[in-house]
């Protein structure tokens, strides 16, 4: 556990949390014979390190043009594709 100082001490605030979520926090508190405060701080802060060590999303490159496929051209026929490809007699 990290060390505390004097102004990283808890802050009381106050948040909305939708009641079914409070009820099942306070049954893990109750369980883990901890204070509701100490759940939802563990919850949050495990929320936010595992957002944090995701990569940044990557764009990929568009390769879609207009027109689609070729008339005839079957992508669930092998040998029809072959023959498109020029590779109908290897």
């Amino acid at each position: 556990m990290r060390e505390r100082r004097c102004y990283d001490a808890p802050v009381r605030t106050t948040v909305n949390i939708d009641d079914e979520l409070l009820a099942r926090a306070k049954v893990q508190a109750a369980r883990t014979h901890r204070t509701i405060g100490s759940v939802l701080e563990e919850a949050l802060r495990r929320m936010l390190d595992e957002s944090a060590d995701r990569p940044a999303p990557v764009a990929l490159p568009d390769f879609s043009y207009p027109g689609g496929l070729r008339a005839g051209v079957d992508l669930y026929d092998k040998e029809s594709m072959a023959q498109v490809l020029g590779e109908a007699n290897r």
